[in-house]
């Protein structure tokens, strides 16, 4: 008598452990650690409300008497303890480093999602329609190339606030921020899906579907895309690591996120400040989440490029 229960398909979570990318994962300590690494630091962002001792964005709740209290100590005034220390503001530094992951983290996914759609866009359209449409976006990728992506950001980012109205300059800050930093980055999207248009485009899916009268946008959405997302994703989560420092990178220069809302790189700029003058630990802890954020990330993506080509396995 035949088992039924063998006969059953797998579900989509127990194919997905079966797979070689799940086989990859497991059997590596880097990605592993990475990984949870970039979890708790997301997690701990995304419940910054919740897990953090004060909110640091709230005037009522600050002393300026705490400033400057080292970590792990009390305050000689107040008697008040803070695990990580306070600032010069008395701003507990835990709580402004997980409220500030939260701007970090919101300007880096948004500018790569930014970046990668119109990346993609631009990389199909040059792919597949070709002639001067192709000519016309990659000679501007190519020009745009030749700058560095901060300089690209911080003149696009200078461009967009001298346009904005000064009473909306602060709220319109971080939206500014994350359309700079993702017009410096589509470049690298549109070259590697352009690159693998111009082979997909001539496989005999996209001729069949051109045989029966399938419009262009629609096979380049629906038939090219699916099979150009691989290397995209890898792009895009090497981009996000990237997108994370010109974020702070900006913000510490003091064009990016407005004094009312600072991210990690405004911590890092206000720490570097006192740095000389022995609070250590204002600078000192953000510039270490900063790091293993980016590194996490960056290592991720490193892993993600290896074990989605066939040619390493």
């Amino acid at each position: 008598m035949t088992d039924i229960s063998q006969n059953k398909p797998q579900s989509r979570i127990a194919a997905f452990w079966d797979s070689d990318l799940a086989y990859a994962f497991r059997h590596s300590p880097i990605a592993m650690v990475s990984f949870l690494t970039v979890f708790l630091l997301v997690f701990s962002a995304l419940c910054a409300p919740l897990i953090a001792p004060f909110n640091p964005y709230d005037p009522a709740s600050l002393d300026l008497m705490n400033g400057f209290t080292p970590p792990m100590t009390s305050n000689d005034f107040t008697g008040a303890e803070f695990m990580l220390g306070t600032d010069d503001q008395g701003r507990d530094v835990l709580s402004t480093i997980l409220y500030g992951m939260r701007i970090s983290l919101f300007v880096g996914f948004s500018a790569v999602m930014f970046a990668m759609i119109l990346g993609i866009s631009l990389g199909l359209i040059a792919g597949y329609i070709g002639g001067w449409t192709e000519t016309i976006i990659m000679r501007i990728a190519d020009v745009q190339l030749t700058f560095p992506s901060i300089l690209v950001a911080m003149l696009i980012f200078g461009i967009a606030k001298g346009v904005t109205p000064i009473e909306y300059r602060d709220q319109m800050a971080i939206w500014v921020l994350i359309i700079a930093i993702g017009l410096s980055d589509w470049v690298q999207f549109a070259r590697v899906v352009r690159g693998a248009t111009l082979v997909e485009k001539n496989r005999e899916y996209v001729l069949a579907a051109q045989l029966i009268g399938r419009s262009s946008p629609v096979i380049m959405l629906r038939h090219i895309l699916p099979n150009v997302l691989s290397p995209v994703l890898v792009i895009a989560t090497i981009s996000l690591a990237l997108a994370i420092i010109a974020e702070a990178t900006l913000s510490f220069l003091g064009v990016g996120a407005p004094p009312t809302q600072p991210s990690l790189g405004t911590l890092i700029r206000i720490g570097q400040g006192f740095l000389f003058s022995g609070e250590w630990w204002i600078l000192f802890f953000p510039s270490c989440t900063l790091l293993a954020l980016a590194l996490s990330v960056n290592l991720l993506g490193d892993w993600l490029r290896d074990a989605l080509n066939p040619k390493l396995r």
